[in-house]
């Protein structure tokens, strides 16, 4: 991809969030910033305590910084079909390239975690600060160093690591507090340093060339990976970036997928609306096996559904796990500043207490596009469908929290689809042979109460439009994929989405729903649910339309997505990288470029 300009600017010592770049190795993710500072990698998992948290507490926070002096201008740009990034930057006396990678090895994920920067020269001479400081953990943890033989070895907690570095970088002052150095590279010239480090095990050391190389072996496998991706058409390169995000987000011990990379990071400035998103939500998995069947990924697939069947396994309507399968934590808030002081700064979820009918729509879904592919159902799996199609029958009718995750329980209209939408599933799995057809009768007939119902109590004359609950006089933005979920004769659904393009619309972007605007940012992955519903509603161009202004608009970016914009400022809101904003974009993409559900 080209490369684009980014300002290294910093806010109260804060980056913007558009300002990071992602690294990641199917473990954790390290978020790198336009300036030349690392200043998120949680170690040795995404879940774990940061090494580096500087991104929620500016003063105190852990960072490891290669800041070049006298800069003009910074250009960063993922290599190409690949998450090995690269930053040049453009000083008084010359031109230096930074390429940085969390490095894998050609057999796949290493046994440890390894942070790998390479800097070379290209014209003149640049000399970069070289700052390191290790996280405190929110003052549950002190940083040390101690000599094991030849090597300094620091300890953070439950992490131990090492720093190697090439010869033009010298490590000698580090001490407890970090390390303060500088280094110099000209034209022609190359330095390597990494970190490499893990948790509660011992530790290889390797060498710095050896690291050096599996930068280059990382950028091979990334490319190996996106090369055999069914992208094609106008937007592949967009396609290919945003699966790579994706494949960022995929826990590789378990096929998790997580949310986000990120907790905390505030959907409004100065707000309170921090959540932390380092869980595996299913209905993320839900949508993310179909992206990755749509794309022939079909290992990440497979991988993804083996961990929903699991969780499933002993579930009873569960809506989200940690990366490990074990049950999560209620929200706990930790004692730091926040990103731009906006606080809480959290660890758990709320949504540990809520029920939300749409984990049956997603569990059904999911199930009938992996078959679909041409995969089959095991016995076992399909008694766990045929449960849960069966609790939702009983359960539909109760209110829940909704998609939006809300403390006020109601009868939320997108989730009553997904009912439906479940019990449809249901019904054409086992008309498929693939659920046992016991309950197929009883599922047949409770869809059409949900259809009934649903037309009876959430169609608003005043709207003209469904309104997101019975008697509320709102309009919900995600009734975009009930034409996904191939509900209602879809002339009450176009109606509804050109309600939410007057009402919920704000130039290229989308809110969640009604009285949202002044308190959040734009929801991403509501402009690409529009965009994929009108195509389906036979709107080719307002589709093409919608999806261009949407790409177009978020092109000054590094390729990553957050949760949020401001639709004026264009300033990203929310955890980063956000695993439905990249869902939505390559469902979207797809379907607009004629690619079949």
């Amino acid at each position: 991809m080209a490369p684009r300009f980014f300002a290294t600017h910093r806010t109260d010592g804060y980056l913007p969030i558009e300002a990071y770049g992602v690294l990641g190795d199917g473990r954790t993710v390290a978020l790198s910033g336009a300036d030349g500072a690392v200043d998120w990698w949680c170690v040795p998992n995404m879940d774990s305590p940061p090494l580096f948290d500087r991104l929620l507490d500016a003063e105190q926070g852990g960072y490891f910084a290669l800041s070049p002096r006298d800069v003009v201008r910074v250009e960063r740009r993922y290599r190409q079909h690949s998450n090995v990034l690269e930053t040049t930057v453009h000083t008084q006396h010359g031109v230096a390239r930074i390429t940085e990678s969390l490095n894998s090895g050609t057999a796949g994920r290493l046994p440890w975690e390894e942070l790998a920067r390479r800097i070379e020269g290209l014209e003149g001479s640049v000399t970069f600060d070289l700052q390191l400081r290790f996280g405190r953990q929110a003052d549950h943890a002190n940083p040390y160093l101690a000599r094991q033989g030849s090597q300094t070895v620091f300890h953070v907690g439950r992490v131990l690591g090492v720093v190697v570095a090439s010869g033009g970088i010298y490590l000698s002052h580090m001490d407890d507090d970090g390390l303060v150095t500088d280094v110099t590279v000209t034209a022609g010239e190359r330095e390597v340093v990494a970190i490499v480090a893990g948790q509660d095990e011992p530790l290889i050391v390797p060498d710095i060339e050896r690291i050096d190389a599996r930068i280059d072996t990382s950028d091979d496998e990334w490319r190996r990976w996106a090369d055999q991706l069914q992208a094609k058409g106008p937007h592949r390169d967009a396609l290919i970036r945003h699966a790579l995000a994706l494949k960022l987000l995929l826990y590789a011990p378990t096929g998790a997928i997580a949310a986000a990379g990120t907790t905390s990071l505030p959907e409004a400035i100065g707000g309170r609306l921090n959540y932390d998103y380092r869980y595996a939500w299913v209905r993320d998995a839900s949508y993310t096996i179909k992206a990755f069947s749509r794309l022939g990924a079909h290992a990440e697939a497979k991988a993804a559904f083996t961990w929903l069947v699991n969780r499933l396994r002993d579930s009873d309507g569960d809506l989200f796990f940690t990366l490990d399968g074990s049950p999560p934590a209620d929200v706990r808030e930790i004692d730091m500043p926040g990103y731009r002081h906006s606080r809480p700064v959290v660890t758990g979820n709320q949504v540990v207490h809520q029920h939300q009918h749409g984990v049956y729509g997603d569990i059904m879904e999911t199930a009938a596009r992996f078959v679909k592919h041409g995969n089959v159902l095991d016995a076992e799996t399909a008694a766990i469908l045929s449960r849960l199609a069966d609790q939702c029958a009983d359960a539909w009718r109760q209110k829940d929290s909704g998609i939006w995750e809300l403390t006020e329980r109601q009868h939320y209209t997108m989730s009553k689809i997904s009912a439906w939408q479940a019990l449809a599933r249901a019904v054409e799995l086992a008309d498929g042979g693939y659920l046992p057809t016991t309950c197929r009768e009883r599922w047949a007939r409770e869809r059409d109460r949900v259809a009934a119902w649903i037309e009876t109590h959430c169609w608003s004359e005043a709207l003209q439009a469904f309104e997101m609950y019975p008697g509320s006089g709102q309009l919900d933005a995600s009734l975009a994929l009930a034409v996904r979920f191939r509900f209602d004769g879809h002339e009450r659904l176009r109606k509804t989405m050109l309600a939410i393009e007057r009402q919920l619309g704000d130039g290229a972007f989308h809110f969640r729903y009604s009285k949202v605007r002044g308190k959040e940012g734009c929801f991403l992955a509501c402009t690409f649910w529009m965009a994929e519903a009108w195509h389906l509603l036979g709107e080719q161009r307002k589709a093409e339309t919608t999806l261009h202004d949407v790409l177009d608009a978020l092109s000054g970016g590094p390729g990553t997505l957050a949760e949020m914009v401001d639709p004026a400022s264009r300033a990203w809101l929310g955890n980063v990288p956000q695993g439905l904003s990249h869902l939505a974009a390559v469902h979207g993409i797809l379907t607009v470029m004629g690619v079949d559900l």
